[in-house]
């Protein structure tokens, strides 16, 4: 059975376009490899954080919504801790 999950990733502002673009279709790719299906991709751009984070002051806001068996999530999120560039991120199941 598939729930719905969104993710929030903040990526370092320093990463160039290309760079962002990569590590999101590498995270699109791994939600489509394992059964899940991508709903939405919401670029938030980069914004001022409200303390720092890993000595970081701002940083590059992503949200993924996606529908996915509840074992992708554990996958997705192992993929996105061992991604340079992203350096805080989120998961929540949505409510059905």
């Amino acid at each position: 059975m598939a729930n719905n999950y969104e993710t929030l990733v903040l990526l370092s502002p320093e990463l160039a376009e290309e760079n962002r673009v990569e590590i999101l279709a590498n995270l699109t790719g791994i939600v489509e490899r394992e059964g899940g299906k991508m709903v939405e991709t919401d670029d938030w751009g980069t914004r001022q954080l409200a303390y720092p984070v890993q000595k970081q002051t701002r940083g590059h806001y992503v949200r993924l919504v996606f529908e996915a068996p509840g074992a992708l999530v554990a996958e997705l999120e192992r993929n996105i801790r061992i991604t340079d560039g992203i350096f805080k991120f989120m998961t929540v199941k949505l409510a059905a």
